[in-house]
C-alpha cells in the first residue's frame, strides 16, 4: 500500500482528507503509482499530469523522503521506505510569483 499526499486542492477535487491509500501491482514508481491514483480517483485524471502527454503539470513537485523526485523519469523505483509504506509520496503544488 502506497500513501500519498496530495495539496489542499487536489483533496477537494477528489473528495478525501488526510493521505490516500493506492495498492499498486509490480513495482513502486511514479507512474505505477499515478496510474493506481486516477484509477481510484477518476476526478484527478488531467490534474497531475498531461492527459496526451503523462508529463509532470510544471506547478506540481513529487517529494518523498527528503528529496525532490520531480525530475526523475517516470518508470524509475521510488524509495523503498515508500514502496513499503513507511514514508508517503507528496504531491506539492509549487509556488510561483513575482
Amino acid at each position: 500500500m502506497i500513501r500519498v499526499v496530495l495539496p489542499p486542492h487536489l483533496r477537494a477535487l477528489a473528495h478525501v482528507e488526510g493521505e490516500v491509500k493506492v495498492e499498486i501491482k509490480g513495482q513502486a514508481t511514479q507512474r505505477s503509482v499515478l496510474d493506481a491514483l486516477e484509477a481510484g480517483y477518476p476526478m484527478l485524471r488531467g490534474t497531475i499530469r498531461d492527459h496526451v502527454t503523462q508529463q509532470r503539470r510544471p506547478f506540481l513537485r513529487f517529494f518523498a523522503c527528503e528529496e525532490d523526485l520531480s525530475h526523475e523519469p517516470p518508470d524509475a523505483p521510488l524509495p523503498d521506505a515508500v514502496a513499503s509504506g513507511a514514508e508517503p509520496l507528496f504531491i506539492i503544488g509549487a509556488i510561483a510569483g513575482g
